[in-house]
C-alpha cells in the first residue's frame, strides 16, 4: 500500500511538473510572435499612431479596406476579426492604450453585436497565452466563471482552447508561419459572389450592450473621436426594423446598412466582396473627409 500511495505521488508530482514546462514552453512561444494574429501584434507592439482604427467583427474585417484611407494620407488599419463581439473588442482596445497607442479616430461596427451581449468564445482563446503577463487581460477576465482555473492551474488555459492556441497553433507560431491576418492593412478580401443571400433577422432586437458603453467610456477618456456604425447587408436580408430600431436604442450610430444594396457586391448576404467593400470603404471615406461624423 505505501508503494502504491508513494507511486500516486510520483505520479502527480510528474504531472504537475510537466504542466508547468508545457506551460512555460507553450507561453514563450507565443509570447514571442507577432504575425499570428492581431492580437498577437497588438500585444508586441507599442507607441503605434493612427488616424483611424476600424475595429468589430468579420463585418468589419471583410468590409473595411484601410488602403483606400492610406492611400488619401489618412493612417489607418482594420483590426476587425472574425467572430470577435464588442466584448473582445473592447479588451483589444484597452490593450493599445496600455502600450501608449495614440489613435485619433475609430470606426466600430456595432450592428448584429448589438443583439445580445454575448461574447466569442474562439476570439477569447486568443488572448489566454498573455493571461500571466498581462495585468489588462487579467482585470478584463477576473470576473468570468473559470478565471480561477484558467489563471492557477498550470496549461489549463490551452486544454480548454486546444482549438485555437492548441498544439497545431504553437507549432505554426514557433516554426514562424505568417498569417494573413496582417496583410492589407488588416483587411480580408472576399472574392466570391452571391452564396447564401438570405439572412432573416426578424428574432433579433437591438440592446443595451455593456461592452460597448465601455467602449464609448475609454474613447471619452482617452480623446478618441468613436464613430458606431451599421453596415450593408444584402437584398435578400430581413434586416430593416433591426438596423432601423438600433436609433431607438443608441441614436449615434450611423445606419449604412442600404448604402451598398445590389447582390454583385456580396460574397454572402452579411459580407460584401473586394468590389462591394471597395465601394462601402469609399463612401465612408468621403463622409470622413467631408466631417460628417462630428459629435
Amino acid at each position: 500500500m505505501k508503494k502504491f500511495v508513494v507511486y500516486i505521488g510520483k505520479l502527480l508530482i510528474l504531472t504537475v511538473l510537466s504542466a508547468v514546462l508545457l506551460d512555460i514552453a507553450y507561453t514563450t512561444v507565443f509570447l514571442k510572435s507577432t504575425q499570428r494574429n492581431k492580437i498577437q501584434h497588438i500585444i508586441t507592439s507599442k507607441d503605434k499612431n493612427f488616424d483611424v482604427l476600424f475595429m468589430g467583427s468579420s463585418r468589419t474585417q471583410n468590409h473595411m479596406v484601410a488602403k483606400v484611407f492610406n492611400d488619401k494620407g489618412i493612417k489607418a488599419f482594420n483590426l476587425g476579426m472574425s467572430g470577435s463581439k464588442l466584448d473582445e473588442t473592447t479588451l483589444l482596445l484597452k490593450l493599445m492604450l496600455e502600450r501608449d497607442f495614440k489613435i485619433k479616430n475609430i470606426i466600430l461596427d456595432v450592428d448584429l453585436n448589438l443583439n445580445s451581449n454575448a461574447y466569442s468564445v474562439g476570439v477569447r482563446a486568443m488572448y489566454m497565452p498573455y493571461l500571466h503577463s498581462s495585468k489588462t487581460i487579467q482585470q478584463h477576465y477576473q470576473k468570468i466563471p473559470d478565471y480561477n482555473k484558467l489563471f492557477y492551474i498550470p496549461f489549463y488555459r490551452y486544454i480548454e482552447n486546444d482549438a485555437k492556441i492548441g498544439f497545431r497553433e504553437m507549432f505554426f507560431t514557433l516554426v514562424h508561419e505568417k498569417s494573413n491576418s496582417l496583410d492589407n492593412f488588416g483587411y480580408y478580401a472576399l472574392k466570391s459572389k452571391g452564396k447564401n443571400m438570405s439572412y432573416d433577422l426578424t428574432d433579433y432586437s437591438p440592446k443595451r450592450n455593456s461592452a460597448y458603453e465601455e467602449i464609448k467610456v475609454i474613447c471619452k477618456k482617452n480623446n478618441i473621436h468613436l464613430i458606431a456604425i451599421a453596415t450593408p447587408m444584402c437584398q435578400g436580408s430581413d434586416s430593416q426594423n433591426y438596423f432601423n430600431s438600433i436609433k431607438s436604442v443608441y441614436p449615434e450610430v450611423y445606419n449604412y446598412e442600404d448604402k451598398v444594396t445590389d447582390d454583385n457586391y456580396f460574397s454572402s448576404c452579411g459580407h460584401m466582396n473586394i468590389k462591394g467593400a471597395t465601394l462601402f470603404t469609399t463612401i465612408i471615406l468621403n463622409d470622413f473627409i467631408q466631417h460628417k461624423f462630428q459629435n
